[in-house]
């Protein structure tokens, strides 16, 4: 298995990488619901799906997150205003996907990590649901991320003219 750490081809483009991304969330999801093999349902899920897919994407961040789940729980587990059993099966595998993205993904800029959660919890959540998802991964970046976040502060504030 490739290190979760481990950057995609330079070359796959911003929709496979989102393709995938969809997917991801997706055979979470049938996990979650059926606690199939986690490399059964990646097969499933190559012979289903054809076209351009960021498949390497696909295989590290899938075949990582089960193996996660007890310690993306715990990260999340403090943000949140209930129970992460509570949670719509959806939410909770969007979260675990920006969670694990922001932990482990340092190719992926935190905002786009965001964004893309965001986006897969408009298009499958519940109505207002990527109001939660956005308000739970920006609180969870700024704790996973400090100096990726502080840096950035820092070059704004040089661009101004102070320190």
């Amino acid at each position: 298995m490739s290190s979760p750490r481990s950057s995609s081809s330079p070359q796959a483009n911003l929709a496979q990488r989102r393709k995938a991304r969809r997917m991801i969330l997706q055979a979470l999801y049938q996990w979650h619901m059926t606690k199939d093999d986690v490399a059964d349902i990646e097969a499933q899920f190559r012979a289903e799906f054809t076209g351009k897919t960021d498949w390497d994407y696909f295989h590290d961040v899938f075949t990582a997150i089960p193996s996660e789940v007890e310690s993306l729980d715990a990260t999340i587990a403090p943000i949140l205003d209930r129970k992460i059993e509570t949670l719509d099966p959806i939410e909770r595998a969007i979260l675990r996907l920006g969670t694990f993205e922001l932990r482990h993904r340092i190719d992926v800029p935190y905002r786009v990590v965001i964004n893309e959660n965001v986006e897969l919890a408009k298009s499958f959540g519940a109505t207002e649901g990527y109001k939660y998802i956005n308000s739970i991964l920006d609180k969870l970046s700024r704790e996973t991320l400090p100096l990726e976040l502080k840096g950035r502060q820092l070059q704004v504030g040089s661009s101004h003219g102070t320190a």
